[in-house]
């Protein structure tokens, strides 16, 4: 017969054994969980008129360079509005004050105000928030991953870039929009609220084009802004419900100085 503690002993063995085997034959979760990733774009309504938003503009420029090899896509809106309170911002436009009414009428808000950060098309605080924008990152990355969406800049010279685009599909109401970023700038404001003060910018959005979908796929000619340089810009692109405003789906793509190497700079949120 064999020994009492030399039996458990055996025992407990084998039941190790058995369950390091089923270990090794359970499927992992692990690289799904890697690989099932959302994307969070990100878009900063500013102004240089605005003595509230510099803190706003150094918060994203810190989750730029935190977030440069994840699916975080950052645009800064710079809006009109401020203009006419003694200084007016030169990369401001008013189709970016009017994108900005569109969500106060998506989120149900009673008015605009600056700085203001939407994320996603869903959800919306004051810019400056960083734990509020965290959290919003967070929450957005561990997401289902959105609508495939890949660009290509297939040309592009001082005047004009051709935008080769492939969506992995597309719901009712979803129109393609392409952004031509400037990636950093500075300016020397004068007057107005930050008069005196050298305010620094990253990922101002120079030119939003929507494109409104017949297909899954297809070229646009993509006017470029004045000082357009291929060295320090980007294209993104994202894809939203126009009824609810919800973002779906977003990619983007470098310049590159050979047009023949452009598709080295294709990122996208799958």
């Amino acid at each position: 017969m064999i020994p009492t503690k030399i039996s458990a002993l055996i025992a407990f063995v084998a039941i190790a054994a058995i369950g390091s085997i089923a270990a090794i034959n359970r499927p992992s979760s692990h690289k799904a969980n890697t690989d099932n990733k959302g994307f969070a774009v990100i878009e900063l309504f500013t102004s240089e008129g605005c003595s509230s938003c510099p803190p706003a503009d150094g918060l994203v420029a810190k989750i730029q360079k935190e977030s440069n090899d994840k699916p975080v896509y950052i645009l800064a809106f710079h809006v009109d509005y401020w203009n006419r309170l003694g200084w007016k911002d030169a990369f401001s436009s008013a189709d970016y004050s009017k994108r900005q009414q569109d969500y106060a009428g998506y989120l149900h808000l009673q008015s605009v105000y600056t700085p203001q950060i939407v994320v996603n098309g869903k959800t919306e605080f004051v810019g400056s928030e960083e734990g509020t924008l965290r959290n919003a990152i967070k929450t957005s990355l561990q997401k289902t991953p959105g609508t495939p969406l890949t660009l290509a800049i297939a040309a592009a010279d001082q005047n004009q870039a051709t935008i080769k685009y492939t969506i992995g599909g597309t719901e009712n109401n979803t129109a393609l929009f392409v952004a031509v970023i400037q990636k950093n700038a500075q300016t020397k404001v004068e007057r107005g609220e930050n008069g005196g003060r050298t305010l620094s910018h990253v990922q101002i959005v120079r030119k939003l084009q929507k494109v409104s979908l017949s297909g899954n796929s297809g070229e646009i000619k993509l006017a470029l802004p004045k000082g357009f340089d291929k060295q320090g810009w980007e294209i993104i692109g994202f894809l939203q419900n126009t009824a609810n405003g919800t973002v779906t789906g977003a990619s983007k793509a470098a310049f590159s100085t050979d047009v023949s190497a452009n598709a080295s700079g294709i990122k996208d949120s799958k």
